[in-house]
């Protein structure tokens, strides 16, 4: 992890130690959800609306019927 670098072209190294432990423990934490999602993978949703999902993305309507729940 020391030769990774923030948007703004910093080095791991020059942070101060608070935000390098952050650091490290989220890549924990994103590798431990990403090893637990490839160990029991969500199913598939079977009749579900295509394309982005309208909550995210705050598209609430289809062919032009606004959708409510």
């Amino acid at each position: 992890m020391s030769d990774e670098t923030s948007s703004d072209d910093r080095k791991i190294e020059d942070l101060p130690p608070a935000a390098q432990r952050a650091l490290a423990e989220a890549a924990e934490r994103r590798a431990q959800a990403e090893a637990e999602e490839a160990a029991n993978p969500r199913p598939t949703e079977l009749g579900g609306r295509k394309g982005p999902e309208p909550v995210r993305y705050g598209d609430w309507e289809k062919k032009g019927i606004a959708v409510d729940f």
